[in-house]
């Protein structure tokens, strides 16, 4: 039901300066993955095969990396390292990979309405390159396409998160639906509110799936804190209506958009492996 992911990966990646001066910071790697081959391998778990990449100067790296690089290839062809580009070149064949700009950096709810030309009228999923998630029997887009086939509107990741670091992202208040103790009907957020504020430790990961209306009120939708378009306040117009389900996901997640979070899934990665 859900056949589209869009990555929003136009950021500037600050936090990894200098590194990614010249690299985006999707393409960082975990072991000799980068992070949005990652998300990217997630979503066709998840029976995804259109990707709609929100990209912007500097991005040229995300754009070669999901294509076919034929003087590589020749070079390596027949030796040892030929393996290495089985997975890549597996999903290349897969999947369509379509691309747009964002030409200023005004949030991610502005990030996803710049993909609506990439979507169209339908539901689709997001993930955040940088929340890099894990479960080895079922990724968390798959896990949130069931929500969504169940109760047929937008759905939001989340997580317990320690009630001092709320302001580091959207929180929720909800009601367990059906008996459940993990699917919640979202009744408010508050986005990087302070602890003192925080209606829970609930905390919205880099995980959504959106329903088409979500476009229309993105437009009409006033920037918040730092001037910025956040995509919580548009949920926030669904989840008057009943309309914004939060699922507490099985898995494992790692913040890579920060050095300690990126250190940590390199080792856990890396032990994995082992």
């Amino acid at each position: 039901m859900i056949r589209k992911c869009l990555f929003p990966a136009a950021g500037y990646g600050t936090r990894f300066l200098p590194a990614t001066k010249a690299t985006p910071k999707e393409m960082l790697p975990i072991l000799t993955k980068p992070l949005i081959q990652y998300g990217v391998e997630e979503a066709v778990l998840a029976g995804i095969n259109t990707m709609a990449i929100v990209s912007g100067r500097g991005k040229r790296a995300i754009e070669d990396h999901f294509d076919i690089s034929y003087e590589l290839e020749h070079q390596i062809k027949g030796g040892s390292k030929e393996q290495l580009l089985t997975e890549i070149r597996s999903l290349i064949t897969k999947c369509t990979f379509s691309y747009t700009r964002q030409i200023e950096m005004k949030g991610l709810g502005h990030a996803i309405l710049t993909g609506e030309t990439l979507i169209g009228n339908e539901p689709f999923a997001v993930v955040l390159a940088d929340d890099l998630c894990h479960n080895d029997d079922k990724g968390v887009l798959a896990q949130m396409a069931e929500v969504y086939e169940k109760y047929q509107c937008s759905v939001v990741a989340i997580e317990e998160v320690p009630m001092d670091e709320t302001q580091k992202y959207g929180v929720i208040a909800g009601k367990l639906v059906d008996g459940t103790d993990d699917t919640y009907r979202i009744t408010d957020m508050v986005e990087k509110p302070d602890p003192k504020d925080a209606p829970s430790n609930l905390a919205i990961i880099g995980r959504y799936i959106l329903t088409p209306d979500i476009f229309e009120i993105l437009r009409e939708t006033k920037p918040g804190k730092g001037g910025e378009i956040q995509i919580t306040d548009a949920l926030m117009e669904q989840a008057k209506e009943g309309k914004v389900i939060a699922y507490k996901f099985k898995g494992k997640r790692f913040d890579c958009g920060s050095v300690d979070g990126f250190v940590e899934a390199t080792n856990w990665f890396y032990e994995k492996m082992k």
